[in-house]
């Protein structure tokens, strides 16, 4: 429970955990991924291009390679369960392309993606395979558009995943390693500015008029190489006449001063056209005592930059400019003006960080739906104590530009909407520029819900247990997991990934009161992380170590009470950050809330399937001239007990056969069907006919009166007679499979259902089962399927048993429930009653 590295091992982590791929392994890696990832922009006009490769334990799938989307904004998504009910990993495991043409696609086939990634945009996930091999998936993303994805852009794709395969194989077949690690490397994509920032060198003689420049420089002065002569006065021709007499003056002065020389000229661009230069330079004698004075310095061009900073200033309205993560690289005059605060407060953090009223997690969403959507975003933000701004972002591949201008405050808000703190303070005011307020990020709020999403599904304490294993560990990069519930003030393992056989086993039944970090954790309610093996050998001398070399032990608490410990471990020294020791805190009273209605849940069903079973027969009779073979099976999704039931009666008429199947899934539905089967043999054994069994029980269920209709169908067999009456109540028809393998559908005439009608009536149909003969019985759930008619179930069930071998009847009940067995989401129970005839 509580180790990490066996007794013997090296108690240095570094030294045990695997060494990282030499450095030109992983370059000529990450060159085959970069140069994919630039292939997809380029043939598809993706604006976002992404390589998940897979792990080393091949449990998840590794963001690798991005180009177009910061990867801050993809949060937990970075590293996938290759098992998670997400394009890439399903990609990754079909070994075919997914694809998603927009937001309404993506919520009906893939919701838990919308529930981490909120945004609208078009995808495309193809494998990257050679041969029986998958390395990992490449994906694209798009504005989704009302034609779906752009023509081409899946076969682009795949044709560039197939070749990255191939490569990939390539490198695998010389030992090199092309699993993914825990950086990722982003492609920076080439600017589209047409600004072009030049800066040019030069060395005036100021004693001979001569002018030493560079290429550059030459050019910025529109001059071929070679072709400026070197004379000052050919330079000071290209100077516009009103900037010359002022350029010669501090050249003067800061020849006679020492001092430096900064100005801005304008130069020739044409015709009746000029353009902007900035000229910075120094004095500097060549030799000491001697007045041959030279001016060294530089000539920049900054296009039209400076002109456009400038008009920008002069705005009102803010104009700010961030990179992809967020962070500020501009502000204008009139943003520090709206916003209170100065620019060099702001320059280099992220809105949301260096104004305390804009922390708020939606503040931050909007950013980073602007990156992954592409789309431009807004909201409305009140700056205290009762301004309101009107923010508006703009997108593209290299960051967003923002704009901010007065607005009046959403119709609802009828004053400031800050309130005081207890301090008198506005939350704004309580936290200046430089102390921000502590926020969770939006990326971790996802992830958070990500797992709350998959935990509503499960129900079992083992689909907890599974579902927290496929989660945490991909997201967090982790390979050993282990869970432990609380059992009479003792911790027993309920489930774990990735330890050594039996390392475990002495920790089970660890004493509540032991001197161990998973048990710690859990009386002092405080999580407990351990960036090296180092640390926790130090807190815990002794302790059993395996090949871990980092460790997270997070409590499970729910509504006050223990529930059990979590443990996490990592093959490398893991330096937990904040936002992940929050994340894992917070995770761990998910995780402690499902499993406490799991284990609630599991107590109960095991009573309510306990008492299901006590009312279905524990053994069938044994009747000469006939052999008989049941099965039942649970549904597997909603996982609450059903209303399903056979039987198979000798009364004195012979033998009768009775199935059905209440409505509903439910302790009600089970307690409704014990009552029919008990009223069913009753009536049958007191000598009734069919018939008349189906309308006693029929009046009963309407005195009961539980609200639940039911179906029954009733055969009573007289081997005197050689013949079969039967009775039906809504129920699906019999098969009749012949000696030669011909099956039949049974379409007798029949009633309503159980509880519809106190008085219906039930007519009587016969049949002479045939010598070799197989007569079954079945309830919908073996042949209902969503979206299918219930007639071609009832057909394929009967192909299937025209074609199975009926030599023993017990294998044929397996084999017609073989596809009922492998599925894991039917919905319905299953109760199937076989009879064959002797020859």
């Amino acid at each position: 429970m509580d180790g990490a590295a066996t007794p013997q091992a090296s108690v240095n982590g570094a030294d045990r955990a695997r060494p990282p791929a030499p450095a030109q392994e992983r370059d000529e890696r990450d060159d085959l991924l970069a140069a994919a990832v630039r292939k997809v922009l380029r043939d598809t006009d993706a604006y976002c291009g992404m390589v998940y490769l897979r792990s080393r334990d091949r449990r998840s799938l590794v963001l690798s390679t991005v180009a177009g989307v910061p990867v801050s904004a993809l949060g937990s998504f970075r590293r996938i369960s290759v098992r998670s009910p997400l394009p890439a990993p399903m990609a990754y495991r079909t070994g075919r392309s997914v694809c998603l043409s927009g937001t309404e696609e993506t919520l009906r086939r893939f919701p838990q993606l919308l529930v981490g990634l909120p945004y609208s945009f078009a995808s495309v996930c193809a494998p990257i395979v050679a041969g029986q091999e998958t390395f990992g998936v490449l994906c694209g993303l798009w504005t989704p558009s009302a034609v779906g994805l752009p023509p081409g852009a899946r076969r682009h794709l795949r044709t560039a995943a197939n070749r990255l395969g191939a490569l990939l194989a390539e490198l695998a077949a010389r030992g090199d390693r092309v699993e993914g690690g825990g950086d990722t490397a982003v492609i920076e994509l080439p600017t589209t500015s047409a600004t072009a920032i030049r800066l040019g060198l030069f060395d005036w003689n100021l004693a001979t008029g001569t002018v030493t420049a560079d290429d550059e420089l030459c050019a910025i002065f529109d001059w071929a190489a070679g072709q400026f002569d070197g004379r000052a006065e050919t330079l000071a021709a290209r100077i516009h006449p009103e900037d010359l007499p002022g350029f010669c003056s501090a050249a003067r002065s800061a020849l006679v001063d020492g001092r430096g020389l900064a100005t801005r000229l304008r130069v020739a661009a044409g015709p009746n056209r000029s353009r902007t230069i900035e000229v910075r330079a120094r004095t500097s004698e060549t030799a000491a005592g001697q007045d041959h004075d030279h001016l060294f310095g530089t000539v920049l061009d900054t296009g039209t930059g400076v002109a456009a900073a400038e008009a920008v200033e002069r705005l009102r309205q803010g104009i700010l400019s961030l990179d992809p993560d967020g962070r500020i690289t501009y502000a204008n005059l009139g943003a520090e003006l709206l916003l209170g605060a100065h620019r060099e407060e702001m320059l280099g953090r992220q809105l949301w960080d260096c104004l305390s009223w804009l922390s708020d997690p939606a503040y931050e969403d909007s950013h980073r739906a602007a990156m992954i959507s592409r789309q431009s975003t807004a909201y409305l933000a009140c700056r205290p104590p009762d301004r309101w701004l009107a923010f508006a972002f703009y997108p593209d591949a290299h960051g967003v530009t923002g704009t901010v201008v007065p607005a009046k405050g959403p119709p609802e808000h009828d004053g400031p909407a800050p309130q005081p703190t207890e301090a008198g303070q506005t939350p704004a005011a309580a936290f200046g520029p430089s102390t921000p307020a502590r926020r969770t990020g939006v990326g971790a709020i996802y992830r958070l819900l990500e797992l709350a999403s998959t935990l509503t599904q499960a129900v079992t304490v083992h689909e907890v247990c599974t579902a927290v294993a496929e989660q945490i560990l991909p997201a967090f990069g982790g390979q050993e997991l282990a869970i432990y519930v609380v059992a009479g003030n003792r911790l027993n393992l309920a489930h774990q990934v990735g330890y050594p056989e039996e390392f475990l086993d002495r920790f089970e039944g660890t004493p509540m009161g032991a001197r161990l970090p998973g048990v710690e954790t859990l009386s002092t309610g405080a999580p407990i992380f351990f960036a090296s093996v180092d640390e926790l050998s130090g807190a815990y001398p002794g302790i059993p170590l395996d090949e871990m070399c980092a460790w997270a032990f997070l409590p499970l608490i729910a509504s006050g009470h223990p529930v059990g410990s979590c443990i996490l471990g990592f093959d490398e020294p893991h330096p937990f950050t904040s936002e992940e020791r929050g994340v894992l805190t917070a995770l761990g009273g998910l995780i402690a809330q499902a499993l406490e209605r799991a284990r609630l849940y599991d107590t109960e069903f095991a009573l309510a399937r306990g008492l299901q079973n006590a009312l279905l027969p524990h053994r069938l009779p044994e009747v000469p001239g006939v052999a008989i073979a049941a099965r039942y099976l649970p549904g597997t999704q909603s996982m609450e007990i059903g209303g399903d039931w056979y039987d198979a009666i000798v009364t004195a008429q012979g033998l009768c056969l009775v199935i059905g199947d209440v409505e509903g899934h439910s302790v009600a539905a089970a307690a409704t069907m014990g009552q029919l089967r008990s009223a069913v043999r009753a009536f049958a054994t007191s000598g009734c006919e069919p018939n008349e069994v189906l309308v006693r029980t029929n009046r009963l269920l309407a005195d009961l009166d539980p609200g639940l209709l039911a179906s029954c169908c009733l055969i009573q067999l007289d081997r005197t007679a050689g013949r079969a009456r039967i009775a039906r109540a809504g129920h699906l028809p019999p098969l009749l499979r012949h000696a030669d393998g011909h099956t039949d559908v049974l379409e007798f005439a029949g009633g309503a259902l159980l509880g519809v009608d106190p008085q219906a009536e039930y007519p009587i149909s016969e049949l002479v089962p045939p010598p070799g003969s197989v007569l079954a019985l079945y309830t919908d759930g073996l042949v209902e399927e969503p979206g299918i008619p219930i007639d071609e179930g009832i057909d394929r069930l009967r192909v299937s048993l025209a074609h199975a071998d009926a030599s023993s009847l017990e294998e044929l009940a397996d084999r017609l429930l073989t596809d009922a067995r492998l599925s894991t989401h039917r919905a319905d129970d299953v109760a199937l009653l076989l009879t064959a005839f002797d020859a």
